[in-house]
């Protein structure tokens, strides 16, 4: 009786409103949840993001799809505030089948852990659960979905020792748009959300002016471009959800041909701002199967990118004529492409743009916070930096050494970390470099990377043989510094990529000194470093003093199928187990008796 009574309880309002509760003169907290794909947990306080990590770093399950305890834990712990500290906690995404997955969390657990992994044979009826899946994307959200969410999310938190709190539920695009608009540089944008589907939506248009947040265009599920790449990804052997990015980088191994000749080019079409899908999604899965049955892998991938491209330089193009604002901000899933964002880029009504860095779900429970605190508080503008999770004093970090009798360390004095690693690097090693607070979001930006030369394949080539362990036509990606940008590649003044969301094409005379960082069209994608990573800059400065070019190869800090390291346990245990000669621990350079 108490659950219905949970369930019936105005549940069926997805708009916040705000609502007139006691709050400390001190501080005020919101907590985002996000118990999804690529589960997580943020933290804003007075109006300033204090935490955001993801569930993965902890578990150590990429991806991971369960209610994320460990993260909500640190970021309590980090701040020094317990569960009864918390007044307003906000989530996202109430739609029929996200319910069904809270109601059954094994079956979830089993999916992503199991099969996504591989460690099992292909299920039974495996075929039958995508098509039921495709079946039902226009399901989106109905009142007693919405409220049955809400009462077992709240439970999860008390059990946790959440007491009196508000719970925010925030639509899933709308945290999205959230995400993108509050932390962007521009007071005035249209807002472009792109995914694979949430609450019944695949993609939405709206603008963000005097700080009013106001979506006008929504694009069902039922027609969503982002669930056609799933699929592809899928038929093609891969991980959907996940390996997505593979498709894309496969795509430039195939024979360009002319749109018009891609035979998935009727799939979708573009009126005005609307994409309408021309085939249901399970017959589109059909005729994917069929499609590529008769081709080669990459020429499957490039049909998909190219339609892809298509469809979003289309789609977004009209929707900056129809607003008439060139300044433009995205998030959501299919924003990752970092070649369809290119074109989008270099569309001349295009003025200034913006990417949100953890475009996707897993940004999701930040969006739900700001979202949330946007209806309390009215703010809607954060100083936004990627560097949010979990940082290590030096005192527990030589706690963990003097324990390791196979590596060898010693402690440096701050400002000569840089230089020493500076040298390593230009003498042809790869350093492990894990510095300060971990970074939000996919990438890794200078605080837990893999460094290299920029202009070396056989460092590369033995980086990707001892510890990466990549697809052939997967490429590593560059640091610069910001200032080196529009001498080494095509640059424009649209914006500063700080958070490698954008691809870029390296200039003709600078192509020997990027060789290791760039895809087989002379793209990459880059990361354009600057005062916000003090310790990262001069290290790429004092690469520069050697080599004349500020720029070094930076991969994610992370064994091939594992999320990127947190702690400097996992940092040692990733060394031993690579054989990598050198790596920095903050001030701590370590060296490793084994190491090749």
């Amino acid at each position: 009786m108490q659950m219905l009574r949970h369930i019936l309880s105005g549940t069926s309002q997805q708009t916040l409103k705000i609502v007139d509760l006691h709050i400390s003169v001190d501080s005020m907290y919101v907590l985002g949840v996000w118990d999804g794909h690529d589960a997580g947990a943020a933290l804003i306080k007075n109006d300033k993001i204090v935490y955001a990590a993801n569930e993965e770093r902890f578990t150590k399950r990429k991806l991971e799809v369960q209610f994320p305890y460990h993260s909500i834990e640190a970021a309590l712990k980090y701040e020094g505030i317990k569960p009864g500290d918390v007044e307003h906690v906000a989530f996202s995404t109430t739609e029929l089948t996200k319910t069904l997955e809270r109601i059954m969390p094994m079956r979830m657990k089993e999916y992503y852990y199991l099969f996504r992994r591989r460690k099992i044979p292909k299920p039974r009826f495996e075929d039958f659960r995508h098509n039921l899946k495709y079946s039902m994307t226009g399901i989106g959200i109905v009142p007693f979905s919405t409220g049955l969410s809400k009462y077992l999310v709240a439970r999860q938190l008390k059990h946790m020792g959440f007491t009196n709190f508000k719970l925010h539920v925030v639509e899933h695009h709308t945290a999205h748009a959230a995400t993108a608009a509050f932390t962007s540089p521009f007071k005035k944008a249209l807002v472009i959300t792109v995914d694979g589907l949430g609450d019944g939506v695949s993609a939405t248009i709206s603008t963000f002016e005097n700080k009013k947040l106001e979506r006008h265009v929504t694009i069902s599920a039922t027609n969503s471009i982002g669930v056609f790449f799933e699929q592809v990804t899928n038929i093609l052997g891969m991980r959907e959800l996940e390996d997505e990015g593979k498709i894309m980088a496969m795509a430039d191994y195939s024979y360009p041909f002319d749109f018009e000749d891609n035979k998935m080019k009727n799939f979708f079409i573009v009126n005005g701002t609307q994409i309408k899908a021309r085939y249901s999604p399970v017959r589109q899965f059909s005729m994917l199967q069929d499609i590529s049955w008769h081709i080669p892998r990459e020429q499957t991938a490039f049909m998909a990118q190219q339609l892809l491209e298509n469809v979003l330089v289309k789609m977004v193009s009209n929707a900056v004529d129809r607003f008439g604002i060139g300044d433009v901000v995205f998030a959501g899933g299919v924003l990752s492409n970092v070649k369809a964002n290119m074109k989008i880029r270099n569309l001349e009504n295009v003025k200034h743009w913006y990417v949100f860095p953890h475009m996707g779900d897993g940004g999701i429970a930040l969006g739900s916070a700001m979202y949330a605190n946007y209806g309390l508080s009215g703010s809607s503008h954060y100083d936004f930096g990627a560097y949010l999770g979990q940082g290590y004093e030096d005192s527990e970090i030589e706690q963990i050494l003097k324990k390791d009798r196979q590596l060898r360390y010693q402690y440096e004095p701050e400002k000569e970390v840089p230089g020493h690693a500076a040298d390593l690097i230009t003498e042809g090693n790869y350093v492990f470099w894990f510095q300060g607070r971990m970074e939000y979001g996919p990438r890794a930006l200078g605080d837990r990377s893999i460094l290299a030369q920029s202009d070396s394949v056989e460092v590369k080539d033995r980086l990707n043989m001892y510890v990466k362990k990549r697809e052939w036509f997967q490429p590593f990606a560059p640091s610069m510094l910001e200032e080196e940008a529009g001498r080494l590649l095509e640059y424009d003044d649209k914006g500063i990529d700080k958070y490698m969301t954008m691809a870029y094409k390296v200039r003709e005379g600078f192509r020997d000194v990027t060789k290791s960082v760039v895809n087989v069209d002379w793209t990459c994608r880059p990361q354009m470093v600057g005062d916000e990573n003090p310790k990262y800059r001069d290290l790429i400065r004092k690469v520069e003093k050697k080599t004349s070019y500020g720029i070094v190869l930076n991969t994610s800090f992370n064994l091939h199928g594992f999320p990127i390291v947190m702690s400097p346990a996992d940092a040692i245990e990733t060394m031993k187990k690579t054989n990598t000669k050198y790596m920095f621990l903050n001030g701590f350079f370590v060296t490793n008796r084994k190491g090749v």
